[in-house]
């Protein structure tokens, strides 16, 4: 079977240099392109089955673009996405295939997949919260990772993130309201990311705990959605779909 071509956005990166990384070091997939802020990025995807992109949502969205142009499947790895921004890559999957997922990693979409099953089991009695850790050059907070296991367990639990989600505390804040959903943030040093879900009962707690020693979980994740989408026409995916957890 012919080799996949893949182009890497934000090549010069930390996330882009382990991509590139793994393409080179996987023997289904050749390395279509490696670009970066500043370059022909037309050019770049000219040769290209896909493109996957770990960058910033507004440069995400103008590769999208392109791709859509000359039709590049896209795996979009970047997070931080307003709602009309994720409209917005909606509108691009009825023309091309899209792996869209907050992480890419195998671990953490079993994660996902755990968070829903003990989400269910825990439905009374149990305080959720979700800390998260990264390093200190990460731009938005809580990470796209976080709010993803909040919405899993949100839904497990029937309630509306939006409406429940606490985002820190401070000051004499009362006791805490049994739907509550809290996230706390840790940025500093070099952590590549670490996330838990505390389940907080009566006498007992349940930790559901993913830590990330490597970007390259990432990577891999990326080319398997790759492959995934090898034979799709369009249409919008994530990492469940891609991993056959729905």
């Amino acid at each position: 079977m012919q080799k996949i071509r893949c182009a890497i956005a934000g090549a010069n990166g930390r996330m882009g240099k382990t991509l590139v990384e793994a393409v080179l070091a996987t023997p289904d997939v050749e390395l279509a392109a490696a670009f970066d802020i500043g370059d022909d990025v037309e050019a770049a995807l000219a040769g290209a089955d896909c493109l996957i992109d770990f960058t910033r949502p507004e440069g995400t969205l103008q590769h999208l673009d392109i791709c859509r142009r000359l039709g590049v499947h896209a795996i979009i790895g970047t997070t931080g996405f307003s709602l009309e921004q994720k409209q917005q890559i909606e509108a691009v999957a009825r023309d091309i295939p899209i792996v869209f997922a907050p992480n890419m990693a195998v671990g953490v979409n079993v994660v996902f997949k755990l968070l829903d099953t003990t989400a269910r089991i825990l439905n009374e009695g149990y305080d959720v919260e979700i800390i998260e850790a990264h390093h200190r050059h990460k731009i938005d907070a809580p990470s796209g990772t976080a709010l993803r296991m909040g919405e899993v367990v949100a839904a497990a639990l029937g309630r509306n993130l939006a409406e429940c989600a606490v985002y820190g505390r401070e000051g004499h804040t009362g006791e805490r309201p049994a739907p509550q959903i809290g996230f706390a943030t840790v940025r500093g040093g070099d952590i590549v990311g670490d996330h838990t879900v505390l389940f907080a009962g009566t006498g007992e707690r349940v930790e559901i705990t993913h830590k990330a020693a490597s970007r390259m979980p990432y990577a891999l994740g990326s080319l398997r959605a790759a492959r995934f989408l090898r034979e799709k026409t369009n249409g919008l995916f994530d990492m469940q779909d891609v991993l056959g957890l729905r």
